[in-house]
């Protein structure tokens, strides 16, 4: 693996990785058919639903609009909108304020969503373990390059709204050798971008960081920091984004679309 200051005859100098930040969903993991049914199960306690089978026409719909959600209080609102008629293209455009109209007429408290979202998640992994872990799945190549960064050496974190306890169950499922892996979840609670600003601050030599992560809005909030400029932002096109973000990342100068395959490969494939 190549790090540091890379010069090629005819290009300018790329420089490469001292840390590397990682999200998890939709980057490492896709964990949709686990989100669905967390999110269903909520919905049904929140709402005093019988917990039954839900509805066919209910889960491919959630699945496109995952892009919107950003913590996971959302989930179950996600599918009380859709349920309550909503369409695709108006919770696509406008789901901020779609969720405070819902929260402020149904009178709901995030943190009780959120109480009911991880209480769910952890009576789940609590009672049937196995199960849990099977309604996640791996992007194809991605948990070989993890290993692979990870035994290089190169300073790893993984920056995600997800529980770092479910994380590193999942990738202990997967036979990952974490060793010096950082895993910084949603317990932190602290935006993404001040995890960069700490990580670029943390010594007297300022690193080279690399952040990948699958959601625009994310990026965008980074690139808004003055002090996060030489912080190198890559968009996962693979991940939870819709078709007109991939569009508009690709127009935008300060962050790279890169592709699963590229991903995969060394980082000399990534720019």
């Amino acid at each position: 693996m190549v790090r540091g200051n890379v010069i090629q005859p005819g290009l300018m100098a790329v420089r490469y990785p001292t840390v590397l930040a990682l999200d998890f969903d939709g980057v490492i993991c896709d964990g949709l058919k686990e989100y669905f049914q967390t999110a269903w199960n909520a919905y049904c306690k929140v709402w005093q639903q019988e917990l039954t089978v839900p509805p066919t026409e209910l889960a491919e719909p959630f699945y496109r609009l995952r892009p919107v959600v950003e913590t996971g209080w959302e989930m179950p609102l996600v599918i009380r909108a859709l349920l309550r008629g909503e369409s695709e293209a108006n919770i696509l455009q406008g789901w901020s304020a779609i969720a405070q109209s819902l929260i402020a007429e149904e009178q709901l408290d995030p943190k009780m969503l959120a109480a009911t979202v991880d209480g769910i998640r952890d009576r789940w992994i609590a009672t049937d373990l196995d199960s849990w872990l099977a309604e996640h799945r791996f992007y194809p190549g991605v948990i070989e390059r993890l290993q692979t960064i990870l035994d290089s050496g190169l300073q790893t974190l993984i920056v995600s709204t997800k529980e770092g306890r479910f994380i590193q169950q999942l990738l202990e499922q997967q036979g990952v050798r974490l060793g010096d892996l950082t895993i910084l979840g949603k317990e932190i609670k602290q935006p993404k971008a001040q995890t960069l600003r700490e990580l670029a601050t943390a010594s007297s030599e300022p690193p080279v960081i690399w952040f990948v992560e699958d959601r625009f809005k994310t990026l965008l909030g980074v690139q808004k920091q003055p002090d996060l400029a030489d912080v190198s932002l890559f968009l996962a096109d693979w991940g939870y984004n819709t078709v007109g973000e991939r569009a508009v990342a690709e127009q935008n100068e300060g962050i790279r679309l890169i592709s699963l395959a590229q991903f995969t490969q060394d980082f000399s494939a990534w720019v």
